[in-house]
Order: structure tokens, then C-alpha cells, then sequence
């Protein structure tokens, strides 16, 4: 096995990293809402019917920014359902899950939620443009965001929420090039309606931040296309265009699985090649910034296998869909994946991990139970709470592994960030599964004296994962021998792992 090597240079650098990074997804989707976030009567429910024991979990996690309500979800949502007296808001049914929605939840219980958070918690509100356009989210930023004075200002008041929600950052529809889209549109439809509704949400605020909708996913036949038609409608009146993706190993190929980022790394270039192209056509001197709100690894072909095999005549309430559970493989997997969005943080502005609770989910409840932490919850945590400040350029030289999606692909893959009191930490992940890796890093005119820390995660079996019975099975562990001499670090990175490694100065 070869040495992997890299440098680390402050002349060097990527962009900083925007707090948005580290946001999250709640959809009204199986068990995120209903006995994840929300579950009146839990021993740890408080007043509101918030599980408290979640609460404490989304904090310990970081997530700074959460999208809301959908997701497929909002193409059919009347936001008017999720407001008012709880006792007198309607049951509807909800196409996109399959599923029926009795709004107990919905925007008042969404901002209070966030709330109890903390200040670090950021609303991102998406508005439906599949089955409802222009007035209606009009009208949604009115009853949100106005003081008092108006018809829908004053109805929020009535119904208890005095101060305005603030709601600053807004998503235009979602996933609208998807044919299983309720209200499913063309490019040209969709860059319309987005262009017109974008013009009136800023003629009511200039300063509200717009996301567009992007191609559901790489491999859509619109891709780029769409993105491309979007913009030109679009380009001067909203400030992000969206990114979808999801990774699962594909008939036992877990080499190419590990290797996820490498797509991700190039869905993420692809679109900043078509926004620029975009810009230089209508020679504009803006940068549209990407918002990578849905990410994740998601068993998807397991559930259009077996989930949607229900019975077309039964409408749930808060179905079991989409909970899977995660292995020490997909932690590493979910790692690199946010590896690739800190080497692109000078274009990915937001990025939201779907989802929070339940579905394809860092963290998992019991109803009337426990709620406990994945192994995806790892990576993540350790991700928002040490990656904030400026990412260093970093070109890996490394020894390589050959896959069948991606061909010759590097077995390290990393990133670095600079701290403003001139910490840096580095994250790291070996692909291979069988060896360990050597890894050597240069680091020129940082003045690093010190390894405060490595950590990884990593286990001799690559499928354990924490569940109800052992929700502690696999955490991050300590790793011995990493040593700093002068400008040159030297370490060992176990097979299939995540590698959280901490620099500092010694204090004087």
C-alpha cells in the first residue's frame, strides 16, 4: 500500500464556509414529523408536544438551517391547512407519500420548533409551485414575514403568533422537472412561474434569498437543459439554484458506492459550469450560488421495490416509510459526501442532509420510546461543530482503487478548514476496505505545533450500525500514533473510514 499526501497552504484556499452548509430536511413524509419531531403525549414531549430528547439530539447534531415542508410533499400542500386551531384544521390527503395529513403540525409549530433550537436555527421555507403559484406565496409571505396592519398579518396575530416569523430564505417549488411531481412542469413552465413569483415575493421584500429549482437529479434527461432555461427566465431575480442527489450501492458494487463523492464532486461543477455559462450569455457580472438541498444515502430502489407495493386503497396516517438503517459503509459514504460539499464551498452556499428524523435519518425514534443516533449522525456533528472557517485547497495525491462507475478513483479523499483562531481540521476518508492507508501532510506557514485530536470511525465490520437494542454500537474512537513533527503530520487511516484529525497552536 502506497502513502497518501497532501498540503495544506493558508496562501491557498477554497472559499469560506457558509453556516448554511450544515442544514437539514423535515418533510411531512412518514415518521419525520408525526412521533419524530412531534409526539404529544411522549414522557419527553413538552407543552407544545415537541419530543425534547430530539431537540436534544438536533443540537448535539448542529444543523443550522431546515428545510420545510417538502420535499414532493409541498406540490400538494395548502400551507392555509397548517395554520390556525389545531382542533379545526382539515385531513388531506397527500399524494405524494400516499399518506394522509391531519396538520397538527404545521408553520406556527415549524417556527417554534426552531426556535427552541436556538438562534442557530434557520427557517427555509419552500412554497408550492405544482399546484398553486403566485397569489398563494404571496400570500404565505404576507401571513409569515408582515408585522400587522393586513388581512393575513393580523390573522397570524389571531392565531397567536404576535411576532412575525422572518422567514428569509425561500425555495421556489421543488423537483418540478420530476415526472412524479404533482403539477409536473417543462422548463420553460416552471422558469416562468418561478420568474414571476421570485418578481412579486421581492417587490414585497427586496432582501428575501431565492432558491430556483434545478434538475431533480444528474442522471435526469433534463439535466443541465433545464438548469440552463431555468436561469435564462430567472437569472437577475434569484440568488441559488437547487441540487438533488442520492447514493446506495447498486448490485453489491460497494467500491463504486464509496466512491459517491466522485458524482457528487462532478454534479456540483457540472451546474456551476452551466450557471456561469448562463451568466456570461445575458453578461451579467452576478454568481448564482448552489443550494445542494436534498443529500444523502438512500436505499431508494428497496422502497420502490417493497414500499410501494401497499395497498393503493389505504391512506395512513404516518406511515413507516423510507427508515433505513445506517451502517459504518454508508457513515463513510455520508463523510465523503460532506467532504465534497466543503471542497465546493465557494459555490455550495446551503446544503441540507434529508432527512432530520426518521426517514433516511441521522436520528431515530421510537414512538413512546427512545430516540437514538445513527451512524450517519457522526460524520455530520463532527462536521458542523470543527469545519467552520475557511476550506484549504487541497489536492490529494494519493494511491488509487479501481471501480466499475468511476474507473481509477483515489482511495483518500479530504479537505481541510482553517478555524479563525488558526486551528485546522482535517477530514479524511480511506475508501479501501481491506488495508489501512498511510497518509503524510505537509502543512507550510500555519504555525500548527500539535494534534489536539483523531478521531474515526470505523469497525471490523463494515454493517454494524445502531439500532433500538444497541443504539451505542458504533461511535467515533480515539486513534493513537498521529504525530506532528515541524511542518510535516504523519498518520494511519483504518479501512473505511471517517477521519476527523484536529491541529492547534500550543497555547503560550
Amino acid at each position: 500500500m502506497g502513502t497518501a499526501r497532501l498540503t495544506l497552504d493558508p496562501a491557498f484556499t477554497v472559499g469560506r464556509v457558509s453556516p448554511r452548509l450544515f442544514g437539514s430536511f423535515v418533510e411531512h413524509l412518514g415518521r419525520c414529523v408525526h412521533t419524530g419531531i412531534h409526539e404529544p403525549g411522549h414522557p419527553a414531549a413538552d407543552a407544545d408536544g415537541l419530543r425534547t430528547d430530539v431537540l436534544d439530539l438536533v443540537r448535539e447534531l448542529g444543523v443550522t438551517t431546515i428545510r420545510y415542508p417538502g420535499g414532493n410533499f409541498v406540490s400538494g400542500h395548502r400551507w392555509e391547512d397548517s395554520v390556525g386551531p389545531k382542533d379545526e384544521r382539515p385531513r388531506r390527503l397527500d399524494l405524494a407519500w400516499h399518506s394522509t395529513e391531519t396538520n397538527r403540525f404545521g408553520l406556527s409549530e415549524y417556527i417554534a420548533f426552531l426556535r427552541k433550537l436556538g438562534p442557530r436555527a434557520e427557517a427555509m421555507l419552500a412554497v408550492n409551485l405544482g399546484t398553486r403559484g403566485v397569489a398563494e406565496a404571496l400570500a404565505l409571505q404576507e401571513y409569515a414575514n408582515h408585522p400587522a396592519g393586513t388581512a393575513l398579518s393580523d390573522l397570524r396575530i389571531a392565531h397567536g403568533d404576535k411576532e412575525p416569523f422572518g422567514i428569509g430564505l425561500w425555495c421556489l417549488g421543488n423537483e418540478m422537472d420530476g415526472p412524479w411531481q404533482t403539477g409536473h412542469k417543462t422548463a420553460a413552465e416552471y422558469g416562468r412561474l418561478a420568474a414571476e413569483t421570485a418578481r412579486a415575493m421581492r417587490q414585497m421584500d427586496p432582501s428575501v434569498e431565492l432558491v430556483a429549482c434545478g434538475s431533480s437529479n444528474q442522471a435526469m434527461p433534463t439535466f443541465a437543459a433545464w438548469e440552463a432555461t431555468v436561469l435564462a427566465e430567472t437569472y437577475d431575480l434569484v440568488d441559488r439554484i437547487s441540487l438533488h442527489a442520492y447514493y446506495e450501492p447498486h448490485d453489491g458494487d460497494l467500491d463504486s458506492f464509496l466512491a459517491s463523492a466522485v458524482d457528487m464532486e462532478s454534479f456540483i461543477e457540472n451546474v456551476v459550469a452551466t450557471c456561469d455559462h448562463v451568466g456570461a450569455r445575458l453578461k451579467s457580472k452576478k454568481r448564482i450560488s448552489l443550494s445542494f438541498d436534498e443529500w444523502n444515502v438512500w436505499y431508494m430502489s428497496r422502497w420502490q421495490q417493497q414500499e410501494r407495493a401497499a395497498d393503493p386503497a389505504d391512506w395512513p396516517e404516518a406511515p413507516r416509510l423510507l427508515e433505513d438503517s445506517y451502517s459504518v459503509l454508508d457513515a463513510v459514504v455520508s463523510g465523503s459526501l460532506l467532504i465534497a460539499l466543503l471542497r465546493h464551498a465557494d459555490r455550495v452556499t446551503v446544503a441540507c442532509l434529508a432527512q432530520l428524523v426518521n426517514v433516511i435519518a441521522p436520528i431515530m425514534t421510537e414512538p413512546g420510546g427512545p430516540a437514538w443516533r445513527q451512524t450517519t449522525f457522526f460524520p455530520f456533528a463532527q462536521a458542523s461543530r470543527h469545519g467552520r472557517g475557511e476550506v484549504l485547497d487541497v489536492r490529494v495525491d494519493s494511491p488509487t482503487y479501481t471501480t466499475a462507475k468511476y474507473g481509477e478513483t483515489d482511495l483518500l479523499h479530504a479537505t481541510a478548514v482553517r478555524a479563525d483562531d488558526g486551528s485546522v481540521t482535517v477530514f479524511a476518508v480511506n475508501r479501501g476496505r481491506t488495508g489501512p492507508l498511510p497518509l503524510e501532510v505537509t502543512l507550510t506557514g500555519l504555525g500548527l505545533t500539535e494534534v489536539v485530536e483523531h478521531s474515526a470511525l470505523a469497525d471490523a465490520d463494515p454493517d454494524a450500525r445502531n439500532t433500538l437494542a444497541e443504539p451505542d454500537r458504533v461511535v467515533p474512537h480515539p486513534v493513537t500514533g498521529t504525530t506532528l513533527a515541524g511542518e510535516r503530520l504523519t498518520a494511519t487511516l483504518e479501512p473505511l473510514s471517517w477521519n476527523v484529525i484536529r491541529l492547534a497552536r500550543t497555547a503560550t
